[in-house]
This record gives structure tokens, sequence and C-alpha cells, in this order.
């Protein structure tokens, strides 16, 4: 099943992989199919400039000796490709469980495509708990005590930004009710609910091919 699931997230990865054309300014998501991602990019020997929602994609990109740039000086993006743990049929993904939410979400707003690759294991017909959520430090017990179904994940490292992770437990029926909680609270930084309108296509990859939603 593992290896299904492997070949799975290949399939996707390499189908997004040739929406990349040459002079394009491409953002990096973060794990376990992004990392088939990368070589996949990497191969079509494209003259390309990236930015990655990561520490560890950065460093991978660059191993593989894709040009990955500072997000600095640069105000959009033409493509951004990153994976998901749920997707629904209307598009609302559930991102974050590498902790790497917030930069996510700002690299895939700052494209004008962004794709989303994931295995079949990954769309669900609604969404459900947990829900990743990124932590100001400061007044970390107070943002927690307005947040009670949420809590911080153990001997987990602080984000590349600083902040602490966390999940929210509770049952929620309405995912932009909920989003809209969560950005009214002070001290929740990001969360890992996406709206559709951030999402211009999902690759889902399947035993007999890759299913292309647009």
């Amino acid at each position: 099943m593992a290896a299904d699931v492997d070949l799975e997230k290949q399939a996707a990865a390499s189908a997004a992989a040739c929406l990349v054309e040459g002079g394009m300014t491409v953002g990096l998501g973060t794990g376990s199919t992004v990392a088939y991602l990368l070589p996949a990019i990497a191969a079509r020997g494209l003259d390309i400039r990236c930015v990655a929602t990561s520490h560890a994609t950065e460093s991978d990109a660059r191993r593989l000796g894709l040009d990955v740039r500072p997000f600095e000086g640069i105000d959009r993006l033409d493509l951004a490709i990153d994976g998901a743990d749920q997707v629904t049929p209307g598009n609302w993904l559930i991102k974050g469980g590498g902790g790497a939410h917030t930069r996510e979400k700002v690299v895939a707003a700052a494209a004008e495509r962004f794709v989303v690759i994931v295995s079949s294991d990954k769309p669900v017909e609604r969404l459900s708990p947990p829900v990743p959520l990124e932590l100001m430090g400061f007044g970390a017990d107070s943002i927690l005590r307005s947040l009670p179904q949420a809590k911080l994940r153990p001997s987990t490292p602080r984000t590349p930004d600083g902040g602490l992770i966390a999940d929210w437990y509770g049952e929620f029926d309405d995912p932009a009710a909920l989003s809209a909680l969560l950005e009214a609270t002070p001290g929740v930084v990001g969360h890992g609910l996406f709206s559709p309108e951030l999402v211009s296509e999902v690759f889902i990859g399947r035993k007999d091919g890759v299913e292309h939603r647009r």
C-alpha cells in the first residue's frame, strides 16, 4: 500500500512538473509529495528561479541544481506547486502537516496559478480535524486559552519565522466560518485551511493514472 501511494505521489508530481516553463518564477511547497516534484522539475533543465516554503525544500532544491532565491524583491510568482493533507471536491484544503502552512499560503496567494498535487488517499468528502496552526510565541498560553480546542504539537521546533505549531482538534462543518474565527484570533499567525479561491487545479495520482481537476 505504501509503495502504491508513493507511485501516486510521483505520478502527480511528474504531471505538475510539466507545467513549469523556462523563464518562470516558481513557488515550491513542502512535504513528501513535493519531494518527488523537485527532481522532476530539475530533470527538465529549465532556466527558472524558485522560492521555497521551508528550509528542507530549499536545501533539497539547491542540491538538485535549482536556482532558489529569497522571497524578497519578488511580488508575484508564475506558478506554485504544493501538496495537501486533505482536499474536498470543492477544492477546500487542509495543509500544514509539516508545519510550513503559513509560508505555503503566502506563496499560494502570490502565484498566478496554484497547483495542488496529492495521492488518492488525500481527497475527502468533507474536511476534518486536525487543522494546523502557527501561533506567536509571545503570549502563547493566552492564545491557547482563547482556543480551547487547540493544542501545541509536542517536541516540534519553531517555524523558520519563529512561530509555534499547534493543531485545532474541534469538529467543524463550515471551513469558511472556522477560517474566519482563526483569522480573527489575536496571536494566530496562520492556519492550514486553504480556500478554493486560492486553488487553480489539482492533480490526483491514482493507480490507473492522474486525475486533473481544473
